[in-house]
């Protein structure tokens, strides 16, 4: 089968400059490379193809030859020499740098490096998420709880080194200490954690016989935490250093305890307003009156409604919402929707006296509806 021009294979012009030839090429390996794509014989083939086409392309006799006479005039000069693979090298490391850094990420490098002899490269302990539940009025003026879990702490006996006692650590001796093994794939040297001490660099001579070489036990733990007046629901409270142990003396990780605020019976929050329905009778309503209102913190308001107030007027009693969050000293608002009670059962003098109501106000006995825009401004 013919092989495809050169050019066309990097996808650059046939003037393209040397750097322009490089990027091109840096582009197809890293996407084809064989290792990033195990199943994939097609993209065997392209990454092979592409590097065929770098190499002649990046060495300016080749590539002069090439465009000259195309494949013919690669015939005459022979397989590459040690010069030529000396070239073709110092190529791939100027395109990629250090080549393995490139494919860490794609094959087990995980984009870090580290350090030769990793001694002491202790692992942060890992964070821990603890869901609670807490009541309307406790999210509204805070309260303290106990958390209990479980966590990793460190093991009393090696203290958290997870070796024996007069035993210790000592290089691995399948990585060398740098925690990573490394395999050469083509013209490619491709980094990998070392299997035999987890990229640690070191491994436990005698593994301590209370944690067997972890270094951290799993306990159950309690502690009060301290919930602030006016949290919200969904908000979550940062621990640091609650959560599970670090190894070989490193970080503890976080606790984060997620909240879930339950509903009130009666009033609803809007950030720091809080609102609430209070039903008056329709003569409260007509003219007027001086009503006792509960608040949040189990006090009692009074307030005024005005006469001809309509069922769902809302009234506002400024100062009794929720505690601002870090911030007790200011409050949001309580807001109040009226609702009329009509009764449902009324005796004979009362009957009366609304008929005789009725007849003084001249009731409306074929009603027209009311525009929505009028009940909007309501």
């Amino acid at each position: 089968m013919a092989k495809r021009d050169f050019y066309e294979v990097l996808g650059v012009q046939k003037g393209a400059s040397r750097e322009e030839i490089k990027k091109a090429y840096r582009q197809l390996a890293i996407k084809h490379h064989p290792d990033r794509n195990p199943e994939s014989k097609d993209a065997e083939e392209k990454f092979k193809e592409a590097t065929e086409a770098y190499e002649i392309l990046a060495d300016e006799r080749k590539r002069q030859a090439y465009d000259q006479y195309g494949m013919a005039g690669l015939k005459g000069m022979g397989q590459p020499t040690a010069q030529d693979f000396s070239s073709i090298f110092q190529g791939f490391e100027d395109i990629f740098g250090d080549v393995s850094g490139i494919f860490d990420s794609f094959f087990g490098g995980g984009g870090q490096r580290r350090r030769s002899g990793g001694r002491g490269n202790g692992q942060r302990g890992s964070d821990l998420r603890y869901d609670m539940e807490i009541g309307f009025l406790e999210a509204a003026f805070g309260v303290k709880k106990e958390v209990t879990y479980a966590r990793a702490e460190r093991c009393d006996v090696c203290k958290g080194t997870g070796a024996d006692k007069g035993s210790g650590r000592k290089l691995c001796p399948t990585c060398g200490g740098s925690g990573q093994v490394r395999r050469n794939s083509g013209f490619f040297s491709i980094a990998s954690t070392c299997p035999s001490c987890n990229g640690e660099g070191e491994i436990i001579e005698r593994p301590c016989s209370e944690c067997r070489g972890v270094g951290t036990l799993r306990k159950t733990r309690t502690i009060t935490i301290t919930i602030p007046a006016g949290i919200e629901d969904g908000k979550r409270l940062s621990l640091a250093g609650q959560g599970d142990a670090g190894a070989n003396g490193s970080h503890d990780g976080d606790l984060y305890v997620f909240l879930k605020v339950q509903p009130h019976d009666c009033f609803e929050r809007d950030g720091k307003d809080v609102y609430c329905a209070i039903p008056i009778s329709i003569t409260q309503a007509a003219l007027g009156a001086d009503i006792q209102i509960p608040t949040l913190d189990d006090k009692t308001v009074k307030i005024s409604v005005p006469a001809g107030t309509q069922n769902g007027r809302i009234l506002r009693i400024r100062g009794e919402g929720i505690p601002e969050l870090h911030s007790t000293s200011r409050r949001g608002d309580m807001y109040i929707k009226c609702i009329v009670r009509v009764p449902t059962k009324i005796n004979a003098k009362t009957r009366e006296l609304l008929k005789e109501l009725a007849a003084a106000n001249g009731e409306d006995a074929a009603p027209r509806p009311i525009p929505l825009s009028d009940l909007k401004q309501q």
